[in-house]
């Protein structure tokens, strides 16, 4: 960090004070983990699983179930490790026509969102009509959940950047969502990935945003509107393209209530914590 210094008078004297030392964190939320980073083990060993996230200063996690135990079960495990689950996700079929389902599983794992990360769509193309079916079902849905105290927010995926008219499909689908029923998660990744800036659509649509998941992209990856890229992309918050501390600002500033870190690689062992530690570091 550079540091600056502030000339200040003192009996006469013109001394400087360094002002770095005043500077204050810019990430103080609690440290969330999205638990599909951990897909390969935790259905295997959830406790070993939830054990490695709580040692690396882990409080939140988005998912929920591990292999065989029941929701209750694996809810257990999470508060005797002091692990809450404000998220949880769920697949665009369940969500539409098991919502009862989708509401129930929610409740039992304590959580007051319900995310959802993908529309489907054919041969790697979001059309405008795959984007007027989702407005019609999210409406629908996210009624009956707001109906039972919970929020649905839709994980935008990067595909959405097709365009339309003055803007792209996602703004269509922010546009024609009922705020009253439907919030958004930002994957900051694949919003870059599909050609969006982060930051500026943060500032954009402001409290439409609810959630986030926080990830880099390794530098010179090419970008598309596919929403898909090897795993291996994903790199240590800090190490990548995305101008973080813009986007951490900005997500502070708009009101995000909750941080998940998504690592898809298989370097999370390593790049976990140095996304830790990069996010800790950070200064307003």
């Amino acid at each position: 960090m550079k540091k600056r210094f502030l000339p200040i008078m003192l009996s006469g004297l013109l001394l400087f004070t360094d002002t770095s030392i005043a500077q204050k964190p810019l990430f103080t939320a609690p440290i969330g983990l999205q638990t599909y980073t951990f897909r390969r083990s935790i259905g295997k060993d959830p406790a070993k699983v939830l054990d490695t996230i709580k040692s690396m200063g882990i409080t939140e996690i988005e998912g929920g179930g591990g292999g065989s135990l029941t929701l209750q079960e694996f809810k257990k495990l999470c508060d005797d490790r002091g692990i809450s689950i404000p998220s949880t996700g769920t697949g665009y079929d369940q969500l539409v026509t098991k919502t009862d389902s989708v509401v129930y599983r929610a409740k039992t794992l304590g959580a007051k969102y319900v995310m959802c990360a993908w529309i489907p769509h054919d041969n790697n193309v979001f059309t405008l009509e795959n984007a007027k079916k989702a407005v019609e079902d999210f409406n629908k849905a996210g009624k009956i959940l707001k109906e039972n105290g919970l929020t649905f927010c839709y994980h935008a995926h990067g595909y959405e950047f097709q365009p339309y008219e003055n803007g792209t499909l996602l703004d269509y689908l922010i546009k024609n969502t009922n705020p009253e029923y439907v919030s958004f998660e930002m994957d900051i990744m694949w919003i870059y990935f599909g050609g969006g800036d982060p930051a500026a659509l943060l500032k954009k649509y402001g409290d439409r945003w609810k959630l986030m998941h926080v990830k880099d992209m390794k530098k010179g990856t090419k970008r598309d509107l596919t929403g898909g890229t090897s795993q291996e992309n994903d790199v240590a918050v800090g190490t990548g393209e995305l101008d973080i501390p813009a986007i951490m600002k900005a997500a502070k500033k708009v009101g995000i209530k909750h941080y998940f870190i998504e690592d898809e690689s298989s370097n999370i062992i390593t790049q976990i914590p140095q996304t830790i530690a990069y996010l800790k570091s950070l200064k307003e």
